[in-house]
């Protein structure tokens, strides 16, 4: 499939890489890491990584204003987006030939090739996969760029995701490419203080559910007050893991550019996509996200999420254990 996927890249002159809404350091960095690695390869190429950015990951590189072309002789490439309406600022019908580069459970079709690989643990994983396997050309900031995006969607390598492969992988791009670990993590990790502040007030808002799902409602008023942007709860969402009581956590923040609620959500155990996929969202068993219209609906959400969980508890004798606690 690899080789399939370069010999679309060769024959087209004019490719489109997109993303998911809502991006994401894999998202972004998986797209840009793509965008740069092409150009290298055929400098002559036009080459465009679109969609709609976010300052916080300004460290992983720009996206590109998208010039008028013809679309039909045009090859769309996405990364990281499982389904058609998820898709920021491409809509697959209007172009030449599509590939998909994903590591979501699959979702839909998109009508050319599904690179689909559900055990990489990023789609900056099956990146490295395919330029290492390709004569796709890489250099250090491409193999830094890759670095973020994987290290982000792996939780620094703590999801069960990552495999043989991804420490294969990344030792090989470590060993050829040498790049500054520390300096690296610096990048990715500094912050201001107004977002710890902030984090700390999740922390102390979280509403805890009967059976271990753990929520805060972020309005618009509390992002302005700690000047904050609306993904910036979304980006906190895994510094929440390890909390004795909580199966399933949730930052439900209102986008008031979007006109919608996004909902990240995360769990250590309960299986959380489906209850995502029935209000139109999507992601990993672990790791999902929505988009609804209402507070009401997102805390409709939180009380199947809860059902979840409960039944979780029940099928794997957590009660017992609470109880001898």
């Amino acid at each position: 499939m690899y080789k399939e996927i370069y010999k679309y890249i060769k024959k087209y002159n004019n490719i489109v890489i997109a993303r998911h809404i809502g991006v994401d350091p894999d998202a972004m960095a998986s797209q840009i890491a793509l965008r740069d690695s092409i150009k290298l390869t055929f400098p002559e190429k036009n080459v465009y990584a679109i969609g709609n950015g976010s300052t916080r990951f300004s460290y992983i590189g720009k996206l590109d204003k998208l010039e008028e072309f013809e679309k039909d002789k045009t090859l769309l490439i996405t990364v990281d987006v499982p389904d058609r309406r998820r898709i920021d600022g491409a809509d697959p019908n209007n172009f030449g030939f599509v590939i998909k580069i994903d590591h979501h459970p699959f979702m839909e079709d998109f009508g050319g090739i599904e690179c689909i690989q559900t055990t990489a643990s990023s789609a900056c994983e099956i990146l490295m996969d395919i330029i290492s396997n390709t004569k796709l050309e890489c250099n250090k900031q491409i193999a830094e760029t890759l670095y973020y995006g994987l290290i982000s969607d792996s939780n620094r390598f703590l999801f069960n995701t990552c495999g043989p492969r991804t420490f294969k992988l990344v030792g090989e791009y470590l060993e050829k490419y040498q790049f500054d670990l520390k300096e690296l993590y610096q990048k990715m990790y500094l912050r201001p203080l107004n977002e710890v502040r902030f984090q700390g007030y999740i922390s102390e808002n979280l509403t805890l559910t009967d059976n271990g799902v753990a929520y805060v409602d972020v309005t618009d008023d509390i992002i302005n007050k700690y000047k904050v942007d609306s993904a910036a709860p979304g980006n906190m969402i895994n510094d929440f893991n390890f909390i004795n009581e909580i199966l399933v956590w949730c930052t439900i923040t209102e986008d008031v550019k979007s006109g919608l609620i996004r909902i990240s959500i995360r769990s250590r155990g309960p299986e959380i996509n489906k209850v995502a996929e029935a209000h139109n969202g999507g992601g990993h068993k672990m790791a999902s996200g929505v988009r609804v219209q209402t507070f009401e609906e997102a805390h409709i959400i939180m009380s199947e999420l809860d059902r979840v969980c409960e039944q979780y508890i029940k099928d794997n004798g957590l009660e017992e254990e609470e109880n001898d606690n």
